[in-house]
Formats: structure tokens, C-alpha cells, sequence
């Protein structure tokens, strides 16, 4: 067994024990009233500027939730991953599906007004490191905007859904790409991009809501150490890199998700994103802070121009992105209301920061994490471990890559206030690469994918049990501390929705579930079918209150964790009190079997394939050669597929499925060993270590709702 093969052992069976006892629940729900609005909207992605995510509305109540029915649903014939917050404007839905498609509702009945697919070229889905996903569109004054992933910000006509104009927000021909939701700003778009692990310098712009003219761009990285600097604040940042710094690398900070703002103190804030190459030592030699990485930034919305700036994790090492969803509130702390925004970042602590100076009031622990013992209230920066630096060599570290909380939407309840957190427990085995070098296109993270990769092999059984699992967090923000927690039997988060009938909605285990927000008591489930991922939303048409939600897997859980049962058909669905529609049938997935022969190949072919093929293939294709079933399962592959193998692979002939030439990366060598690699996975039969492993996984995770830390 290699030593990537009993870390991941040892994750799994941390993952099974690193389980906190929740504290007893709250009591006192807010009372509820059934008096509902004629109409009420969900105008902005998080309902209202400062994102809170809680509904005023309680016709849907903890005494009556029970009688929820499905009133419709909609097909959105993708079978991608789902993540959008659907926005409602004067009963339209407008929400957005894989590949950036735009799609408008008749919110009462689901019924479709107008489909917009804005044609982006299939083979860009090499550049999306987490599925080609889009969390939604913004509406303002008659328009609705959204970000494909191509990298184009498009505004529509909100009646007819006819483009009215669009501007290419980066490079077409380098990895950048486009998954968050835009926000308008005193009538500007806001829009960042990800696309750090490929290789590229972040940044945001702004653009003029009527016609798409850049008004300004905020870079979170210099471009050099001397410069010349865009503008002022990228001076401050180049004297936390090294002069040898991997500058070729664009070096990250993408804005790939959460903004929020405060009309009152002008200030709009935008959380930035992981490092381009994880290793620090790598990245920026001799160290530093490496600003404006993983950061909260508060900005003048006028004028692009920095207030103030906290960095969450200096010098960041682990995809430790702050992009995260951020809160806006105000909060009576030792004595006096503050100001504050509250996020869930990725390295596992709840901040708590005055929204209005960047000052650190509390960071407390929301997950399990070993990267750092605490974070030092005097000076705000993490006090790391040094186990947990893996620059020389690999260490397992808390949380993984994938955080402790993701892009899932929170919520702020203020009857109870407390913070609703979708929570992900996991450890991840950071492994260095001694080879490493940068290639422009690459996943380049300075991590040893093929020590990784081999590490999966034979652990099929493992899938689903290898992430940990989520959980619902409530989360109290004053003292600190978790009021209560809900463990779910998943490893596919869903975002959170919290509403004055003393509710919280959030999906899990193919269903969308309702929870008393005061105790956690789950009050209602309503069957979906297939995992949720992204966050509902709520809203009234005709004095009748909907609670509605995208439903479809994928992203970096549903792409990586889970053998779906299912075929991914993604729908949108929508409830009510004493709704009667039928639930749409689920169609199974299909057991598939090899289908070519066993080859005749040496050790050194299949060494090769499986290294390529763990730097190149494993993030879409799944490790092992163990897909989820969103993409190929490549054990599977037909025989004239392999008789196609170099067109495809090296020829682009299936980029208009979303498998794009990998000429510029993999030689026709390499291509062909990633093949016979690929054909020995198909026939592999497990050793009795590798099923036990695949016991031992499973064992270790059986008793997470038993176990304490």
C-alpha cells in the first residue's frame, strides 16, 4: 500500500470520529403568522443586498410545513450540475442551468415564457474545474444578466429573453471561466471569474448595467513585484510576494462566487479565491502573505477603490478560498449593536469582522480543523500548524480542498440568530509533486495527482463514504459556538433557506427537507428524486407562498463522492400548501459492463497511463477510473471508442460533447497508456487488502452520528 493509499485510510477513519456533540437545542421559535403578500418577490440572490437568505414570509409554518405538496415542476434538460438561486421578479422565475442556459417561469405554474442558451463552445468545459455549473442571473430595471462560462457577461430583455448586449470579460483563449451569479451595484454588474488552478491572475469588473462599458476592474494579484500596478492597492500586495514569485502562473485570487453590500456604509464586498499552485514554497519562494488572496475586500462601488481588506488565510496552502458566502447584519455584541459580516470560509473558522473598519471580533471553529490551532484575536491571522505544511512532504490536513463549507448558500435567521451553515467534515492527503513544473492549461496545483490517483485505485466501494459527510449547522455567532447540527447520510451539500414560520429548507439525500429552525427537528420531507445542491428560495403568486428549488448533481461533490443510482435529469421543482402535482419519475441508471478484451501490456506502459491519467483524467473521469456517472465511466468504454481513442483524446473530435483535444498536454504516448491503463481498471478484480479497505471505509464513516471528537 503506498503512503497516499494509507493517508486516505487514515482520512476515512479520522472522518468516522471527527464529529462534534452539538449543544442542546434552542428553544422559542419565532412565532409564525399564516398572513401572506398578494405577491412577494425574490428579487436579489440572497433576497436582500446584504445576502441573509431569510424570508419574511410564514404562511408555510412549523404547525402546518407537514402539508406541503409538489405544485410543479419543470424539466430543465440538462444532466449537468444544478447550483442556481432561482430570482423571482413580479411572478417570473428566472434561474440558469448547466452551460450557462438562462430559462424564465411563469412562477405559479412553471410554465415556460423563454429559453436563452448562449452557445458556449463545448469544449470550454475543460476549463471548468468543477463542472459547468452557473449559480444564477441578476434582474434590474426590465434586464437580466448572467456569466457563461466562457467568460461573457450577457444582458437580456427580462420579456423576451433576446440578448441586448454582452462584452467578453476575459481572455477567450486562456482558462478563465464564469460560474457565479452577477450582483448590481448602483447600476453596475459586478463579475468576477474563476479558473486559479489553470492558471490564471483574478480579478472583478464592473460594467455599466445599460451598456455593458467597463467602468472599472479590481486585479487581486500583481502581475509583477516592480510593476507598473493597474492601480494603488496592487503596491501594498506585491511586497507580501517573493520578487520569485511563479508569476507565469497568474497566481489565483479568483472571484468565483460571494459579494455582498451595504447601501448605507457604501461599501461592497467581494471574498477572493485559493492560490495558483497550492504549494507555497512553489509559488512564492522565501514566503510571505501573498495578498490579496483568500480575502474579504470592502470596495467603494463608484469607483473600484479599496476601504479595507482582511486576509482569512496568509499565505494560503490548501484552496483555502474566502469566496464563500458572506452576511451582512447587526449584531448586539458584549453590550452594543456592531455591524458585522459573518462567512464560513473554506479553512473551517466562522468570522465574525465590523463590516465597517475589517475588524476582527470573533473566529471560532465550525468544522474540525488541524491547519491551524486558533486564530489570534490580537493580530487576526491563524496560528498554523506545522504539520500541516506539506511543501516538503505530504501531510493530511483538515478541512480538504473542498472546505468546510463550499459555495452552498447560509442563512441568517434574525428571530434566532443564528447562522445556518451547509458544513462538510473531511481531511484531504496533501502530497507534493518533486516534478512539478507549470503548464499553461494544466490543473497546476503542485500536488503529486498520480500518488493521489494510484491511492484510489480498488477502493470503488469507497465512493461516497471517502468525503466524509455533511451536515446542517446551526450556528450561533455571538457566543461563538454551534447551537445545534443535523448529520446527513450524504456527502452532496445543499444551500440553506430560513423563513419567519420558524422554518429552515435545505435538500440532502434526494429531497428537499424542512427543519425547525429553533431545535433542527426535522418536520417535513418532500421526495426529489435525485441530489439537491443548490439553495431554495421562497416566494408568494396569488396570496399562495411557493418554496421552490433546482434539483441535479454535480459540481466538485457530485463530479467526485457519489455513484448516482440515478440518471441525472435536472428539474426544477416547486411546493406548496396542499400542492397535488405528481413527483417526476426518476429514471435509473443503467448497469454497464466492459466491453474490450484485456491486453497484453508491461509495467512501465501501465505506470505511465496511470500517472497521466491521474493529472490529466482523474477530476472529470473520477479516481480509480471510477466515475460518478456524470461524465464517462471509462472502464465502460465501447469498443469504437477505443478504436477512436487518439481522435479523441488528441484530435478534439467530441469537444462538442464537452471532451476537448488534450494535444497541447498529453503526447500520443501518453494518450495510449492513459488507454491500456484505462482497460486494466475495466478487469481489475479487487485484492482482499483493497476490499478490505473498502470495508474499513465504509465501517469508519457508520458510526458518524455516534461519535464525538
Amino acid at each position: 500500500m503506498t503512503r497516499s493509499a494509507l493517508g486516505l485510510l487514515l482520512v476515512l477513519a479520522w472522518t468516522g470520529i471527527a464529529c462534534d456533540d452539538a449543544p442542546a437545542p434552542r428553544g422559542g421559535a419565532p412565532a409564525a403568522t399564516t398572513a401572506v403578500p398578494e405577491s412577494a418577490d425574490w428579487p436579489l440572490h440572497g433576497l436582500d443586498a446584504g445576502e441573509q437568505r431569510h424570508s419574511p414570509l410564514a404562511q408555510v409554518h412549523t404547525g402546518n410545513v407537514s402539508e406541503l405538496g409538489l405544485a410543479w415542476s419543470y424539466a430543465t434538460g440538462t444532466r449537468r450540475g444544478l447550483e442556481a438561486t432561482p430570482i423571482v421578479v413580479d411572478g417570473v422565475m428566472y434561474a440558469t442551468g448547466s452551460w450557462s442556459i438562462v430559462f424564465a417561469l411563469d412562477a405559479a405554474t412553471g410554465r415556460e415564457l423563454w429559453r436563452y442558451d448562449p452557445e458556449v463552445p463545448r469544449a470550454k468545459g475543460r476549463d471548468a474545474c468543477c463542472d459547468v455549473v452557473n449559480r444564477g442571473v441578476a434582474v434590474h430595471e426590465g434586464r437580466v444578466y448572467v456569466g457563461t462560462i466562457d467568460g461573457r457577461l450577457v444582458a437580456l430583455d427580462a420579456r423576451s429573453g433576446a440578448p441586448v448586449w454582452q462584452v467578453q470579460t476575459a481572455d477567450p483563449d486562456l482558462p478563465y471561466t464564469i460560474t457565479a451569479a452577477p450582483r448590481v451595484v448602483k447600476g453596475r454588474v459586478i463579475i468576477g471569474n474563476g479558473g486559479a488552478e489553470y492558471g490564471v491572475r483574478g480579478y472583478f469588473s464592473a460594467y455599466d448595467a445599460r451598456t455593458g462599458e467597463l467602468a472599472w476592474r479590481f486585479y487581486t494579484v500583481p502581475a509583477s513585484r516592480e510593476g507598473p500596478h493597474e492601480h494603488p492597492e496592487l503596491e501594498l500586495a506585491a511586497e507580501t510576494w517573493s520578487p520569485e514569485s511563479m508569476w507565469e502562473a497568474g497566481l489565483g485570487g479568483t472571484v468565483w462566487d460571494s459579494m455582498a453590500w451595504d447601501a448605507e456604509l457604501d461599501l461592497l464586498y467581494v471574498g477572493t479565491g485559493n492560490s495558483s499552485v497550492y504549494n507555497r514554497s512553489v509559488r512564492s519562494p522565501g514566503g510571505g502573505d501573498n495578498l490579496f488572496l483568500a480575502s474579504v475586500l470592502a470596495i467603494r462601488p463608484d469607483t473600484g477603490r479599496l476601504v479595507w481588506h482582511y486576509q482569512t488565510t496568509p499565505g494560503e496552502s490548501w484552496d483555502y478560498t474566502a469566496t464563500q458566502h458572506m452576511v451582512l447584519a447587526d449584531l448586539e455584541i458584549d453590550g452594543r449593536t456592531r455591524k458585522v459580516l459573518m462567512q464560513a470560509p473554506k479553512n473551517g473558522f466562522f468570522y465574525v469582522l465590523d463590516r465597517e473598519t475589517g475588524e476582527l471580533i470573533s473566529a471560532e471553529k465550525y468544522v474540525h480543523v488541524s491547519w491551524a490551532s486558533h486564530v489570534d484575536p490580537k493580530t487576526g491571522r491563524p496560528v498554523e500548524r506545522p504539520e500541516a505544511l506539506w511543501a516538503e512532504e505530504g501531510a493530511i490536513v483538515a478541512p480538504a480542498v473542498f472546505g468546510g463549507h463550499n459555495w452552498h448558500p447560509m442563512s441568517f435567521h434574525p428571530g434566532t440568530g443564528l447562522v445556518y451553515i451547509p458544513a462538510i467534515e473531511m481531511g484531504y492527503p496533501f502530497e507534493p509533486d518533486p516534478d512539478f513544473r507549470y503548464q499553461p492549461g494544466a490543473f497546476n496545483t503542485g500536488e503529486d495527482y498520480a500518488a493521489l490517483g494510484e491511492s484510489m485505485e480498488g477502493f470503488e466501494e469507497m465512493r461516497g463514504v471517502i468525503c466524509g459527510r455533511t451536515r446542517l449547522v446551526a450556528w450561533d455567532p455571538r457566543a461563538g459556538s454551534k447551537a445545534w447540527e443535523v448529520q446527513h447520510d450524504s456527502s452532496i451539500p445543499g444551500g440553506i433557506l430560513s423563513t419567519a414560520g420558524g422554518l429552515v429548507f435545505q435538500g440532502t439525500e434526494r429531497a428537499l427537507h424542512a427543519y425547525d429552525a429553533a431545535s433542527g427537528e426535522r418536520l417535513w420531507s418532500g421526495s426529489v428524486g435525485i441530489d439537491v445542491m443548490a439553495a431554495p428560495v421562497t416566494y408568494s403568486v396569488g396570496g399562495e407562498q411557493y418554496v421552490a428549488v433546482l434539483a441535479g448533481a454535480g459540481g466538485a461533490a457530485g463530479l467526485h463522492f457519489e455513484t448516482l443510482a440515478y440518471e441525472n435529469d435536472g428539474r426544477l421543482l416547486a411546493w406548496k400548501l396542499g400542492g397535488q402535482a405528481p413527483t417526476p419519475a426518476v429514471r435509473p441508471r443503467q448497469q454497464r459492463t466492459v466491453q474490450v478484451p484485456r491486453i497484453e501490456v508491461d509495467e512501465a506502459t501501465l505506470s505511465l497511463g496511470r500517472r497521466t491519467y491521474g493529472v490529466h483524467c482523474m477530476r472529470c473521469h473520477g479516481g480509480g477510473v471510477v466515475s460518478s456517472g456524470l461524465l464517462a465511466d471509462l472502464r465502460f468504454a465501447s469498443a469504437d471508442v477505443h478504436a477512436q481513442w487518439d481522435e479523441i483524446v488528441l484530435g478534439g473530435t467530441r469537444a462538442g460533447d464537452g471532451m476537448a483535444s488534450f494535444a497541447d498536454l498529453v503526447s500520443r504516448e501518453e494518450a495510449r497508456a492513459v488507454q491500456a491503463y484505462v482497460i486494466e481498471r475495466g478487469h481489475h478484480d479487487p485484492t482482499v487488502l483493497e476490499r478490505l479497505a473498502g470495508w474499513f471505509a465504509r465501517t469508519a464513516c457508520i458510526p458518524v452520528s455516534l461519535m464525538t471528537d
